[in-house]
């Protein structure tokens, strides 16, 4: 059953679309990853990333990598590394306090459409998730773990429910050479723009 919100119903009825939400509900929301949802996600190279903590203040951040850096291990669970940041934690922070998260999938360049998904998240080591994996019996992705040094933690998402975001207001992208690897992963802080918004307190 699609999880609907008493705050989403209510607008529903005031607006009158209720038997519009309902063909949604029904068509588009699934409870797992199916075959289509499961090859999209191995094809992206981003994803935003929305939690909340346990006051419910909200935090949403972007993660990139190569394509199927976001790992899907079966219908109803996939997994994702969190990369070496600047040491704040927000998102894990907020899955300490709350497991639950969204992501949000969007393909700006091909099929230009997107994916939520809806879930729990848990934190893992790399140790701790090589466990977890040999215990469910999936595959441990060896050779990606071991050359994974930016790698601070794991998330392992226990999928709840994924529907579309159609593609009626998603922009073009052209791809252009991928320029990443210049700084893929730098502290330097003037080489990831750290200054850009001009926040830094002058002494």
């Amino acid at each position: 059953m699609p999880h609907k919100s008493s705050g989403e119903l209510l607008l529903q009825k005031e607006k009158g679309t209720a038997k519009k939400a309902e063909s949604f509900y029904k068509n588009q929301v699934r409870l797992s990853l199916n075959e289509k949802m499961r090859e999209f996600i191995s094809n992206q190279t981003m994803a935003f990333i929305a939690t909340s903590g346990s006051d419910g203040d909200c935090d949403c951040s972007f993660r990139a990598g190569e394509p199927g850096f976001i790992k899907v291990l079966d219908k109803n669970t996939l997994i994702y590394p969190e990369f070496r940041g600047n040491g704040v934690f927000a998102s894990l922070g907020n899955l300490k306090e709350n497991e639950k998260l969204s992501l949000l999938f969007i393909d700006f360049v091909y099929d230009q459409v997107g994916l939520h998904i809806n879930g729990t998240g848990k934190i893992f080591n790399t140790d701790d998730l090589r466990s977890a994996l040999k215990e469910k019996g999936y595959p441990l992705f060896s050779e990606k773990i071991k050359s994974a040094g930016k790698i601070e933690y794991w998330v392992w998402v226990t999928v709840e429910e994924a529907y579309i975001h159609c593609s009626k207001h998603i922009i073009k992208m052209v791809p252009e050479a991928d320029s990443r690897a210049l700084n893929w992963g730098t502290d330097d802080f003037k080489k990831k723009k750290g200054g850009f918004f001009h926040t830094k307190a002058l002494k």
